[in-house]
């Protein structure tokens, strides 16, 4: 396992920032379920961490507000296997999907307008609509 977490060619997160723990896990898994504790934790500061951007981590704040902590620690688990080495596997894939998400910055929305054909074909209705209830009505003669 290497000593970093490469999510892309901007963002490198240290392994020695990441904090693992380890319980029982729910599920199937026979015997190993009373045993093993092979649901993983996975405990993260990303305020404190050196290679997040600024704007990686205001985006990731927001987006992740309800997986952070009052300390400021992003928790994710993983029970997912039997397997301690693969809950840790997918809780550094479930981070790195995170920040992915993140660092790609939201797309500026560019006001649309409706076409003029629409707007005419709208009016156009309403006219037609209208001269339908207008023969509708009386005649104002009086007879």
């Amino acid at each position: 396992m290497a000593d970093t977490l490469v999510v892309n060619d901007r963002i490198v997160i240290p392994k020695s920032e990441l904090l693992f723990s380890f319980a029982r896990s729910s599920g199937p898994g026979g015997q190993n379920v009373n045993k093993l504790n092979t649901k993983a934790v996975l405990r993260w500061k990303p305020a404190d961490s050196l290679g997040l951007p600024e704007a990686v981590l205001l985006r990731l704040t927001v987006q992740c507000r309800t997986r952070i902590n009052e300390a400021g620690e992003l928790m994710i688990t993983s029970d997912r296997y039997r397997e301690q080495g693969r809950n840790i596997a997918d809780c550094l894939e479930r981070l790195r999907a995170l920040l992915l998400a993140a660092a790609d910055p939201p797309k500026r929305r560019r006001p649309t307008r409706k076409p003029r054909r629409a707007n005419e074909a709208r009016l156009k209705t309403k006219r037609q609509r209208s001269e339908v209830k207008s023969q509708r009505r009386k005649p104002l003669g009086g007879e």
